[in-house]
């Protein structure tokens, strides 16, 4: 395994890059896409062998935590062979993806041969009525498939749910339930005020500590404490994500919460991420990026330029909880914490 070579201005080693492989999505969920859309132009977008090229990088920078995203990662042609390729070009790397899982189940079995070991699924609903008013499409049962695919083929699956007052809150005995029922993590994200007209505000808001408490009163959970994070997931220490995590007593999987809003966690903050045309973002909640594609692309400058405007972009990567404060103080884009969608972004 790589060791750290990234060090921000704070002293965070940075060991994860989350890397967008398109900005389209077969979905049209209300808090990502925020209503109509405009997609990148397609020459626009990295090609294969450029994402091929930044992980090579970005793994002699010390990352050694590759998350491929969208958008949508499987509406893009040749997706899966892709990730078959990256799995055998980098042997070793902790490789892993974030879906929505409508188009994942016929090509579970060929990520399973290659040795993908993790998946995200996105569900933020066990209703069939209210994913669909959600999404805009009625594909609950094709995720539901999914994840017991994954399961059955031995890929370790996290169901990430965008917790929503109002919308879910109400779901929490049933997700709690799958839980018990299923050998996943299944995490609550708190609801941010990201890409401007999502439908956030403070009313919105479904806590992590309310969260908790609620779930404390359907089951028992024990706190998995940093240095047991491993647990059923496999993680090293270097790439555990951000979430308290928790057993539950008698269940099969573990409840999980991440709280960007109430309960900050920039100061373990490791990823940096990569948006599907190429623009490099220190942090989810600031709108400043530094376009890596003309550099990827121009025949005298290549990799090494790319290598120069990382280092230097990583040594100001900011505090993404000072962003939020000052914005949400000031009511800036109507109280979003950056202009950019959710699904430019890559998550």
């Amino acid at each position: 395994m790589s060791s750290p070579k990234l060090t921000d201005g704070l002293g965070r080693a940075i060991s994860y890059m989350r890397l967008s492989v398109t900005d389209r999505c077969n979905l049209s969920c209300t808090y990502c896409a925020g209503g109509p859309r405009e997609f990148i132009p397609h020459p626009d977008i990295l090609r294969y062998e450029e994402c091929t090229s930044l992980i090579s990088l970005a793994r002699s920078l010390g990352v050694s935590k590759v998350r491929l995203t969208g958008g949508e990662p499987f509406v893009r042609k040749g997706f899966t062979d892709f990730v078959v390729r990256t799995l055998t070009d980098f042997p070793g790397l902790d490789l892993r993806i974030t879906t929505n899982a409508t188009l994942l189940t016929p090509n579970i079995d060929t990520l399973a041969r290659a040795g993908l070991g993790r998946v995200n699924i996105s569900l933020d609903t066990l209703d069939r009525a209210k994913y669909q008013r959600i999404t805009g499409c009625d594909l609950y049962a094709e995720v539901r498939r999914a994840i017991d695919a994954c399961l059955a083929a031995g890929i370790k699956v996290k169901v990430n749910c965008v917790a929503m007052r109002g919308v879910n809150q109400e779901e929490l005995p049933g997700f709690v339930n799958l839980a018990r029922q299923l050998p996943i993590d299944l995490r609550f994200i708190e609801f941010m005020p990201v890409g401007g007209a999502n439908g956030w505000d403070q009313t919105t808001v479904w806590s992590a500590e309310e969260i908790i408490a609620e779930a404390g009163k359907l089951v028992g959970l024990i706190p998995v404490g940093r240095e047991n994070q491993l647990g059923k997931t496999g993680e090293a220490e270097a790439n555990r994500g951000p979430a308290r995590m928790f057993e539950i007593e008698g269940g099969l999987g573990r409840l999980g919460v991440i709280s960007p809003l109430s309960c900050h966690f920039c100061a373990t903050c490791n990823r940096l991420r990569l948006t599907s045309d190429g623009r490099l973002r220190t942090c989810l909640f600031s709108d400043k990026t530094y376009n890596l594609r003309p550099l990827l692309r121009h025949p005298k400058l290549g990799p090494d330029a790319v290598r120069r405007v990382i280092e230097a972009a990583i040594r100001t990567k900011p505090e993404g909880y000072k962003l939020l404060r000052e914005r949400m103080k000031n009511r800036i884009q109507g109280g979003s914490v950056c202009a950019t969608r959710m699904h430019s972004i890559g998550g």
